[in-house]
């Protein structure tokens, strides 16, 4: 071999990136790439929320919130909202277009349902005077549940701008794409509950 043909091959421009053939590009959309870095983060964060957790509860003041019978069906409507958006996904694919109302308006709804559910645990344990600043496992559970709601929110939005796109006549492929990363994000979102729920009923 030739170190003087070695040197000057500009391998850059050969590299392909394994699993794509060369001259092919990626089939990912970029909009699930962000959104997938965006999970990622949000795990992060959530697993420091989740650690700082385990270690405050060992301290003498550390006093359980009693569990809310609401949050068992707060905890039904996401998990519903979560089945729903797969199925409107699934529904979208095999364009059943009749079907695909039922499933952006129940979707929305249902998450809708449960946001307002979590307000209402936060009313009752106010009014029973567990209140943010009274103890530390009360905070944990208002910071944590709180953060969980907003990102409820974030996400509903998002689904509510498919819903405009629908009535709007957007493109197939625009309304797949929606309907795709907002089903991903909606799973996410019920997994992570259910590990607060868990820690929040159990710890």
């Amino acid at each position: 071999m030739n170190p003087f043909r070695f040197l000057l091959e500009k391998s850059w421009q050969q590299q392909t990136v394994s699993g794509i053939p060369e001259g092919g590009e990626f089939t990912t959309s970029p909009y699930k790439v962000a959104l997938l870095f965006f999970l990622a983060v949000v795990t992060v964060m959530f697993g420091l929320f989740i650690t700082a957790y385990f270690v405050r509860m060992e301290l003498d003041d550390w006093r359980p919130m009693p569990e809310s019978p609401l949050l068992w069906l707060n905890t039904a409507l996401l998990f519903l909202s979560s089945i729903t958006l797969q199925w409107t996904q699934n529904v979208l694919k095999k364009e059943h277009f009749k079907k695909l109302k039922i499933g952006l308006v129940l979707g929305a709804l249902l998450t809708v349902g449960f946001v307002y559910g979590q307000v209402t645990v936060w009313g009752q344990m106010q009014g029973e005077g567990y209140f943010l600043y009274n103890n530390p496992a009360n905070a944990f559970f208002y910071v944590l549940t709180g953060i969980h709601a907003i990102h409820v929110l974030g996400g509903l939005f998002v689904w509510t701008k498919t819903i405009i796109k629908y009535w709007s006549g957007a493109e197939l492929e625009d309304l797949k794409l929606s309907t795709e990363l907002c089903a991903l994000y909606w799973h996410f979102l019920l997994l992570v509950w259910l590990v607060l729920f868990a820690l929040i009923s159990y710890t």
